[in-house]
């Protein structure tokens, strides 16, 4: 019988997972403990192996593929054995899609029933920015009824960016506003409606709103997870663009399309409108075109139409399931754990001279980081309500001190965990550091590596930052930020000298650690640290 291989949940939290390489075709035997793929998860690559034995029937999900955990991965079974059941068995999803798409169909054929007059004009919210995704009337320069020419100013709207200038394209009576002043609408929503007087507009104001209520019950019918399912991890091709200045529009009347004050301001000045380029919407000429304007007369190179300026270029990188982890659990802590920082400047001449003598014993090498995280350690012993969690109904103190150490690789951040690093030796806390930082770069982390922490150390020193403050990883209810040490003037016995320093920035989950607290623990840590001999004694 068929057994079905759907994709494994292979850490607490992962939600998806991508094939990075199979190692098994369709048509080989397989035995229990093969390896047959690798999986790529949010916290690593790792090898998945079969519990089955039989023939590789079917692959679900090829190399480079990412689906949820528990979609079909692969059939193994008998030789010859038919699984199109099995395989058919997704059909539904399919036939979901087609629907969707038949009833997208069905709504757009709709909407080209609407007639619209000849002599009506339909106004839509223009969208007057690349960015701007509604606009707001701030102001209506015409009233229902008045007449309205080319180039009349209809109304002020409030984008993203700025608040600008609507004219009208059009000539004939206002007959209909869909937007009153203060209201807001997304662009292309109906703004107002131009025609002849006397024009019957309660039809075509109903037949648009139908439409529109379609299209938008048509959307509703697609679920998140199949418009989720639509989307491909695609190559993104490099694309470029040449930003071009647009040419001066003129109508078919053969008129300038300007505004009434850029028209203004021209005939002051005397200049012909037809030497300036507009770049206005659809190269309307507007205030700025006439102020910046220099004849050639007075020795300016003019811009040409269609000038190169440059080429815009992008590259877009699909996100790994690491990186879909990180934005997920970071933006959660950020937005539910309130952070407060309590910064700290260390003196750290005494520990660069003991770190120089302890490195001088035989096959002994031990970092600044190492003695920060075995200073933290000890310091969290004696406060254990820095050492802690926050829980619905309780705070949980740790008796035990398990310090993650935040490592950067390539696809985010990783965090290996020392376990009870206050029992650790600084020689044993620097061996385990610097292995858990090569196998990670090298994807070779264990999920159990990974887990359990109860307060967290990130160290950006060695980039040469002197002073940061990171997300609470949590459910840690504090993480150390650790800035590079620093040589500078310092006050020491009433006297100015030379001195090494070293800034350290405690976040703390308010919930769990108050300002008392998170202080009282650096004054420790600041002892420990700035009297390194104590961590052995």
């Amino acid at each position: 019988m068929a057994e079905i291989i759907n994709m494994p949940r292979l850490s607490d939290t992962m939600e998806e997972g991508t094939v990075a390489k199979w190692f098994k075709k369709v048509g080989d035997q397989i035995n229990e403990g093969d390896i047959l793929a690798e999986i790529e998860t949010d916290k690593a690559t790792m090898e998945f192996e079969s519990f089955n034995e039989g023939e590789l029937l079917h692959i679900g999900i090829q190399e480079g593929g990412t689906a949820p955990v528990d979609t079909l991965l692969a059939i193994i079974g008998e030789k010859g054995e038919d699984i199109s059941n099995i395989i058919n068995g997704d059909s539904s999803e399919k036939e979901e899609n087609d629907n969707i798409s038949e009833t997208t169909k069905t709504v757009s054929e709709d909407d080209s029933k609407t007639v619209i007059p000849d002599e009506v004009e339909i106004i839509n919210m223009p969208r007057l920015s690349d960015t701007m995704e509604e606009g707001t009337v701030a102001k209506w320069f015409k009233k229902v009824g008045d007449k309205v020419n080319e180039g009349d100013i209809l109304a002020e709207i409030e984008t993203d960016k700025a608040t600008m200038e609507f004219e009208s394209f059009y000539q004939g009576e206002l007959l209909h506003i869909g937007l009153e002043e203060g209201q807001s609408a997304a662009v292309d929503s109906l703004l107002a409606i131009i025609g002849k007087t006397g024009t019957d507009i309660n039809k075509i104001i109903s037949s648009l709103n139908n439409n529109q209520n379609s299209i938008s019950e048509s959307s509703q019918l697609i679920s998140p997870e199949i418009k989720d399912n639509t989307e491909q991890n695609l190559t993104v091709v490099e694309q470029e663009s040449k930003p071009q200045l647009i040419e001066t529009k003129v109508n078919s009347n053969g008129r300038i399309i300007a505004s009434p004050l850029a028209k203004k301001l021209a005939e002051e000045k005397g200049i012909n409108l037809n030497s300036v380029i507009g770049s206005g919407e659809f190269g309307r000429i507007i205030k700025r075109d006439i102020d910046n304007f220099k004849s050639k007369a007075l020795g300016s190179n003019l811009l040409k139409p269609n000038a190169s300026l440059g080429k815009e270029s992008i590259t877009k990188i699909a996100n790994s399931q690491m990186r879909k982890t990180i934005a997920k659990r970071l933006s959660s802590s950020k937005f539910s754990a309130p952070h407060y920082y309590l910064g700290v400047e260390f003196d750290m001449d005494n520990t660069i001279s003991f770190r120089n003598q302890f490195n001088s014993l035989p096959d002994t090498k031990i970092s600044f980081n190492d003695i920060i995280i075995k200073a933290c350690a000890l310091s969290l012993k004696h406060h254990p309500e820095v050492n802690a969690k926050w829980e619905d109904d309780q705070i949980t103190q740790h008796h035990h001190v398990h310090i993650g150490v935040a490592v950067a690789v390539d696809e985010g951040l990783l965090v290996p965990v020392v376990k009870f690093a206050d029992e650790q030796n600084l020689p044993q806390i620097g061996s385990i550091v610097k292995d858990f930082a090569l196998r990670a770069r090298e994807k070779k982390l264990k999920p159990e590596e990974m887990d359990a922490s109860t307060f967290t150390i990130s160290n950006l020193g060695m980039f040469g930052i002197q002073e940061f403050t990171s997300i609470i990883n949590q459910p840690n209810g504090a993480i150390l930020s650790v800035g590079a040490i620093v040589k500078k003037p310092v006050v020491k016995d009433d006297k100015i000298v030379v001195g090494n320093t070293l800034k350290l920035t405690l976040a703390c989950d308010h919930r769990v650690v108050d300002g008392a607290m998170g202080a009282q623990f650096l004054q420790t840590l600041k002892d420990y640290i700035e009297n390194p001999l104590k961590m052995i004694l």
